[in-house]
């Protein structure tokens, strides 16, 4: 299962969000991906996250494989929407 994203806030995914979304993800049995610029990386992984260095007007894709997997991509999507980091993008 997977949702990509246009990343729309002003500096992108930065210390403080990355550190909610990883939290968010670490809730889920399901293992967990953040797909950016041609790299893919755990998103329970803080340092992971950051690594990617994800601004504004990139495109992201978050995938969840498991038994969870449908809840967390439904709850980290509502996360990137309701926190304006992301909207929906075909």
């Amino acid at each position: 299962m997977e949702q990509k994203f246009l990343i729309i806030a002003e500096y992108g995914i930065h210390a403080r969000p990355a550190t909610r979304l990883v939290n968010l993800a670490m809730s889920f049995d399901a293992e967990i991906f953040l797909d950016a610029m041609g790299k893919s990386v755990n998103l329970k992984s803080i340092m992971g996250l950051m690594s990617l260095g994800i601004y504004k007007g990139e495109e992201v894709v978050i995938r969840a494989e498991g038994h969870d997997s449908e809840k967390a991509i439904k709850a980290l999507s509502e996360f990137m929407m309701t926190e304006k980091l992301g909207r929906l993008a075909s």
